[in-house]
């Protein structure tokens, strides 16, 4: 095997290291694939927080981030990466006050989402 490996990168060294960074790329972003899976499996449905931002929120409950967006008063194209206790505080409004809108927009989406699977 050593002898082959030899051979091969005597003969075709640009093909070896070809071979060895689409490998190493494979790899990479297989490990990095997983360890999305793992974490959103395990964090579906958090209890809606300050600190998250429209996306977490939406990616969390399984719903479209524009739903999230509108519950917030944002521009539902508008790429806002904004926690919502900044988009509280820039509004001057409570944050419990948008959570409350948050949740109730999830669970609407929620409801729509069970009306439609029947």
């Amino acid at each position: 095997m050593n002898q082959t490996i030899r051979t091969l990168w005597r003969n075709n060294r640009l093909l070896v290291i070809a071979f060895a960074i689409a490998l190493s790329l494979t790899i990479l972003f297989g490990v990095r694939t997983t360890a999305f899976f793992i974490y959103w499996s395990a964090h579906q449905d958090v209890p809606v927080a300050g600190w998250m931002p429209a996306g977490y929120v939406a990616k969390s409950y399984r719903v479209e981030i524009e739903t999230v967006r509108e519950a917030l008063g944002l521009d539902p194209q508008d790429r806002d990466r904004r926690p919502i206790a900044r988009i509280a505080a820039d509004r001057g409004v409570p944050v419990d006050e948008l959570i409350g809108r948050v949740n109730a927009a999830l669970r609407e989406a929620r409801a729509d989402e069970a009306t439609d699977g029947q």
